[in-house]
Parts: structure tokens; sequence; C-alpha cells
């Protein structure tokens, strides 16, 4: 079991999770009984690391939302052997479902993450939808659970609209020029085995990376706002990448 340490940061851990995670339990109540309902779901991350979910209104969890917002969302590291043993989130809030520029915004995000999602995504019963998150609860061990509100580990973009319009020719670009510095990044700043990594999306905090079902989470040293600054951070990074043996 992890260990209370002088570095650790709960509000760094729980923005690290939204980002990474890729699958977490729905938790909603059904209709009419108000009873608890759990499934499996697919997640991405919006910009500002709210979880976001590709839900069919077929499905008995979209049905139960559509009666009552209000949701609850487990995300974990995945480690092998016992379960327990890693970091976990309870996200809690309402999902409401997206239309018009966030929807779109949503759905680039999402078929980042999960590009098999591509040939259903447009299906008339399918939507997208954001859990506007009202708390969450972090369990990371020993002396390691904690309550944060939505300030600690939601990230501002309410400087960051440059960076939001730049972002999807900026992830398209690296993953298609930059895939060395990709790898770079994977192996030599976050230790990760080699591996066909791509980004799939970026922030004014950092950017994310996956390789089949592995994920990472790239922090940078500063807040970025504009793509200028991205493009200046991601090769600042790479030289450091390249300057690590």
């Amino acid at each position: 079991m992890m260990q209370p340490t002088p570095d650790f940061s709960a509000s760094r851990m729980a923005k690290s999770l939204l980002r990474r995670s890729r699958q977490g339990a729905l938790a909603t109540l059904m209709v009419n009984s108000g009873d608890p309902y759990c499934s499996l779901v697919n997640v991405s991350a919006n910009p500002d690391a709210a979880p976001l979910l590709l839900i069919s209104r077929l499905a008995i969890h979209t049905q139960n939302i559509l009666a009552d917002s209000r949701v609850s969302l487990m995300l974990d590291e995945r480690v092998t052997g016992d379960p327990l043993e890693g970091a976990r989130i309870m996200v809690a809030g309402r999902a409401e479902e997206l239309s018009g520029e966030a929807a779109a915004l949503a759905r680039r995000r999402y078929l980042a993450a999960h590009p098999s999602a591509e040939g259903f995504a447009d299906f008339k019963d399918f939507a997208f939808f954001r859990i506007a998150p009202s708390g969450l609860h972090l369990v990371a061990g020993f002396g390691r659970i904690v309550d944060l509100e939505p300030a600690k580990f939601l990230t501002d973009l309410s400087d960051a609209a440059s960076l939001l319009e730049a972002e999807a020719s900026a992830v398209e670009h690296m993953n298609q020029d930059h895939l060395e510095a990709m790898n770079l990044y994977a192996t030599r700043l976050l230790g990760s085995d080699a591996g066909d990594w791509r980004c799939t999306g970026c922030d004014p905090e950092g950017i994310d990376l996956q390789a089949d079902n592995r994920t990472l989470r790239l922090e940078f040293p500063e807040r970025v706002r504009t793509g200028a600054e991205l493009r200046q951070m991601l090769v600042r990074l790479a030289g450091e990448a390249r300057a690590k043996q």
C-alpha cells in the first residue's frame, strides 16, 4: 500500500487519473425506483479534465441520466496484482448532454482516445455527455484519502481560448510529423517503454499520450495559453528528452 510522502499532491494525482483513465464504473439512479445502477463505460477527458462519455439513449444508464442527471464515476489506476493497491477516484456530479461546438470538441477528444468508436459515434441514438463534477473522493493509500472540490482538480481554461483553438491542428501535427518526440517524452521523461506513442490532447497544464491501452500524462513545468507557447514548450521538452540519458 502506498505510504504518504512529502511530495504527495492529491490534486496532481486526481488530475492525472482523470486524464489517463479510459474506462470506469458509472453509477446512475434507476428510473422510477431510484435504485443504484452501475455499468462499465469508456471515458475520455474534456480539456478541463471533466469526464466525457459517448453513450446510447437505448442504454439503461442513459435513460437514467435523462430522468435524473446525478451520477458518480469511479476511475482507477488498473495496477497489476491487487487492484486495491492502486489509486482510485470517485467523481460525483451531473451528466450533461452536449451539443454544437461542445459536442464537436468532445467527439474529437473521445475518438482520439477511442478510435474504434468512430464506427458508431454518429449513430442517431448515441450522444456525448460531459460530467460536470461537484466533487471528487481520492483514495491513494494510507494517509492519502482526500475529498477535493472541483477547483482543485479541474483545469482553468479562462485564459486558454487561443490554445483550445489550436489544439486540433497541434495534435494532428505532432502525430503526423513528430512521433519520435512523442516516444522520447514517454521513454526519457516519463520512464515508460517504447511504443507507438501518440498525443490524444493538450491543455494549459500538459499533454496526454497513448499507445494501445497504455496512457501517460506529461505535465508542463509552466502553464501554456496559446498555440505559440505550446510549440515552444514541446520543443523545449523534446530537447530535454534528447539530452537525458
